[in-house]
């Protein structure tokens, strides 16, 4: 299984990709986490925000894997645990697909495309830069993961 971070938004500092890598890296194969950057849609004086979320709707559908299970991260969506996303992790893994974690752009995620994932999973109340939520993510997928396999990485 690969668990596909198709996110809007390109040329990162270093700081997010070498974060964001670091955890990557400490996935094991049968759980690779790999990175799909989309695009974003340029922001135009009168250009408004549902038509922005519509277009990258569009590029973020062409980049999601066939088959994968979509996953939407929105702040309207479950509030997972540590330990949860550990149980969701496990889960997944006997779907027999890849699952695709998708983070939309500053304008959020099309209606549409949200109510075609299979699950909403909320980071919790706060507003997060998307930089950020991605290192985040990569970070508690490996944690998620030293759970299953018993490693001493989590602590709780």
């Amino acid at each position: 299984m690969r668990i596909w971070l198709v996110a809007v938004g390109r040329r990162m500092p270093a700081w997010v990709v070498d974060g964001y890598q670091q955890y990557a890296r400490r996935m094991p194969s049968h759980l690779a986490l790999e990175l799909k950057e989309i695009e974003p849609v340029p922001r135009k004086g009168n250009t408004n925000d549902s038509s922005i979320r519509r277009q990258e709707a569009e590029r973020i559908r062409a980049a999601l894997p066939a088959g994968a299970h979509w996953v939407a991260l929105d702040v309207k969506g479950k509030q997972w645990s540590t330990e949860k996303l550990s149980e969701r992790l496990q889960a997944w893994q006997f779907l027999g697909s890849d699952v695709a974690l998708i983070v939309g752009g500053a304008d959020g995620i099309d209606s549409e495309l949200l109510n075609n994932c299979a699950e909403r999973w909320s980071l919790g109340p706060l507003t997060l830069p998307h930089p950020l939520v991605r290192v985040v993510l990569a970070e508690q997928l490996y944690r998620a993961f030293t759970i299953l396999s018993g490693h001493p990485y989590h602590r709780a």
